[in-house]
């Protein structure tokens, strides 16, 4: 579902993907199955985006990023990608930010280009993000920092990391 005041250029669209009103979507990025992408949303050419990605209303994803399946990305969360930004002076290759598995990004975080956040890693909102975040980490702040592990359903996990909501002990964290 296309909504008819969307400006989608791009045909590398999976099936069952929702573009709501006032996005764009240039011609060379790729969106996978199921994905939900709220109302003006930009995104460019060089973006990759996985199945089941949730993309707030007021986020840009310059070229360079890259979001693997299961992403949640809030509203107005800010993605840099250039490190050394000039009117009109282009890098001869954009930073690479990568979202992986299951990570989210709460709303009016600012990702600072060519970083990674880990699966299922959450950063909180309003958070400065300028650092790789690991898997199940938890950061948040200005600049954010390590705050914990949290359990793939979201839940932070106590010193045993054990989530209280699923009831089970988190495998894989490495400390």
């Amino acid at each position: 579902m296309i909504h008819k005041l969307a400006d989608v250029q791009s045909t590398k669209i999976g099936t069952g993907t929702r573009i709501w009103q006032f996005c764009v979507v240039l011609p060379e990025a790729r969106i996978g199955s199921n994905c939900n992408i709220n109302a003006n949303v930009l995104i460019e050419n060089d973006v990759l985006l996985g199945d089941n990605v949730t993309v707030k209303s007021g986020v840009q994803l310059w070229d360079g990023v890259r979001v693997e399946d299961d992403v949640f990305i809030g509203p107005n969360a800010t993605f840099a990608n250039d490190a050394s930004p000039r009117s009109k002076r282009y890098p001869e290759r954009f930073l690479q930010t990568r979202l992986l598995r299951g990570a989210s990004i709460g709303a009016n975080a600012t990702v600072i280009g060519g970083i990674t956040v880990g699966r299922y890693a959450m950063i909180g909102a309003g958070s400065l993000l300028n650092k790789d975040v690991g898997d199940y980490e938890l950061w948040y702040g200005s600049p954010a920092a390590f705050q914990g592990y949290v359990c793939e359903c979201g839940t932070r996990l106590d010193e045993r990391l054990y989530c209280k909501a699923c009831k089970k002990v988190q495998k894989g964290i490495q400390r």
